[in-house]
């Protein structure tokens, strides 16, 4: 069915307004997806109730894809390329029939294709385009399962007796080039990219030997191979990250880097400790082509954003992102260079590590061992003509006090802080021996962000919280009133949680004149945010509260991730 007439059906049969199907429309355009798929994902329609219509529309019989066992003889006749091309499945074979479940049973294009290749006549039942997508995910994986892999263990072959100290590098070396053990360690990493983890955990204990990864923010177990395996792991893990597997005593840092094909490529960075029972090994995933580098997409409201904008575009100053680890500063900062990166600009970037590499920027790599510091770096970017200078993150009274310097000589400064909000980041600084005055002369802004789980949209429900929790919380009495809040009941795409993806929540505190001169009067962090506040600052809290009321996440995220103000 075309697009048009499908929207035009749901508006004649009340399913959605008319002011939804435009929406829809237009975020369709945007994302390429089919119109159906954009409805349900928006909340305006759920997938059972279009594959309902459409059912009852065509008399085409609708099928659960969730209830189905298909077998693989009857996937092997259609290519997993002509099942996402026309979003079917085979699902059953009956004489010279094929029975194939459509998202769109009107796609003639798509009958007469899969009739010619495969010689059988077509019977189209309907199915959620989700379902579709999700099995196809699922059965045409051509990836060896866990099961499969671990199939290929002998214990006896890889068990090591003795302390660590005892092994022999060379039975190392040998374990770590074993089938099964690089079979196990590339299923580790590529089930990672699959799932969309930033971490990958690989932890030995007394008893135990686990993998975990974290899934949009939060470590979840994913399997739990022989203990056994753990040194043969390890050492394939150093061996790949091209790590000295003789040296298990010390602490080593190392990479990894995997060509996917179609010129896709994902780095890995990788970091080993040794721990009481073996080597615990945390990699940090980094997936250029996931970059998002479009600052409108991260999250931004439309004044913090302008803020932002404003900031950055200054011809001299100091802009301050700060936030914990993993609350998604260096993709905020790598935003704004890539908004900054123009021909008549020379900027550098002091990093410990370097993350992705941006062209056109000057990106260095810090070296403490060999005397290469933030502020070491900070000192020769200022004698290589620089306009804009990317600080990795402001350490040390020294650091700050070059970087102060080179914002009010004229050049623009961008840099990270560990503070709990943006009001607590002048404390900061003052702590360090920054004096007050220079402060104010320098910093044009200061943004503190976290990043909060997404509500999934293929199990998106709405749910009722009793107005004293919300209050607690910090909505306000207009708020409980007309807003509506929505929860993720679980389901296979978000493997149960109810969450899936994240969304930023921005603080933003533009150095107004006012806030200037509360720095300058020796005020309270709690005084300059109430300051900041008035002068028309969302805090994290309220920013949250935002993203709770448009669908987008919930309380208990919230909750989480930022403090009360």
């Amino acid at each position: 069915m075309s697009n048009h007439r499908l929207g035009e059906l749901l508006v004649r049969e009340k399913l959605i307004s008319l002011a939804q199907l435009r929406q829809a429309q237009e975020e369709q355009q945007r994302s390429g997806q089919n119109l159906g798929y954009t409805l349900a994902k928006l909340g305006y329609v759920s997938d059972q109730e279009i594959t309902e219509f459409l059912s009852q529309q065509y008399r085409v019989p609708t099928v659960n894809l969730e209830e189905y066992e298909i077998e693989p003889e009857i996937l092997k006749l259609v290519s997993r390329d002509q099942c996402e091309k026309h979003r079917v499945v085979p699902i059953s074979r009956a004489g010279s029939s094929l029975v194939v479940a459509m998202a769109d049973p009107t796609n003639l294009n798509a009958i007469d294709d899969l009739k010619f290749l495969t010689g059988y006549n077509i019977e189209p039942v309907i199915a959620s385009e989700t379902q579709i997508l999700q099995v196809i995910e699922k059965l045409y994986n051509v990836g060896p399962s866990y099961d499969e892999v671990m199939a290929g263990f002998d214990e006896e072959e890889i068990e090591f007796t003795g302390t660590s100290e005892d092994l022999d590098v060379h039975e190392l070396e040998r374990a770590s080039e074993d089938a099964p053990v690089v079979r196990l360690v590339n299923m580790i990493l590529l089930n990672a990219i699959k799932k969309g983890a930033s971490d990958i955990h690989i932890e030995p204990y007394e008893k135990k030997f686990r993998i975990r990864y974290r899934i949009d923010g939060v470590l979840l177990e994913e399997m739990t191979p022989p203990l056994a395996a753990r040194n043969a792991v390890a050492s394939r893990v150093k061996i790949m990250a091209s790590l000295d597997i003789a040296e298990r005593r010390l602490p080593q840092d190392g990479r990894i880097k995997l060509k996917l094909g179609k010129g896709r490529e994902m780095d890995f960075r990788v970091s080993v400790l040794p721990t009481l029972w073996g080597e615990k090994i945390v990699m940090r995933l980094l997936d250029k082509g996931n970059l998002q580098l479009d600052m409108t997409k991260l999250g931004f409201d439309e004044k913090p954003l302008d803020d932002f904008l404003w900031a950055i575009r200054q011809p001299w100053g100091m802009v301050l992102v700060t936030g914990p680890t993993g609350s998604g500063k260096t993709t905020t900062l790598y935003s704004a260079l890539s908004d900054l990166n123009k021909i008549a600009h020379n900027i550098s970037t002091a990093e410990d590590p370097v993350e992705y590499n941006l062209h056109g920027i000057n990106q260095v790599q810090m070296h403490d061992d060999i005397g290469l510091n933030f502020a070491a770096a900070l000192r020769a970017f200022l004698r290589q003509d620089p306009d804009i200078i990317m600080v990795g993150e402001i350490r040390d009274f020294e650091t700050a006090e070059i970087a102060v310097k080179a914002a009010l000589t004229g050049h623009l400064v961008l840099s990270t802080l560990h503070t709990n909000d943006a009001p607590a980041t002048i404390s900061r600084l003052l702590n360090m021996g920054v004096e007050p005055f220079l402060i104010t002369a320098s910093v044009n802004l200061v943004l503190a962000q976290r990043l909060a789980r997404k509500i999934c949209v293929d199990c998106k429900a709405q749910i009722n919280i009793e107005r004293d929790a919300l209050v607690e919380i910090g909505f306000t009495p207009e708020q409980i009133a007309t807003g509506r809040m929505f929860k993720g009941v679980g389901c296979r795409t978000c493997n149960g949680t109810g969450y899936k993806g994240r969304v930023a929540l921005y603080e933003v505190m533009r150095f107004t004149e006012a806030l200037k001169e509360k720095v300058l009067q020796g005020s309270s962090t709690a005084e300059l945010k109430v300051e900041a506040i008035r002068a028309g600052m969302t805090s994290l809290r309220m920013s949250g509260i935002l993203k709770v009321l448009d669908g987008v996440t919930t309380t208990e995220e919230i909750l989480r991730v930022t403090m009360s103000d």
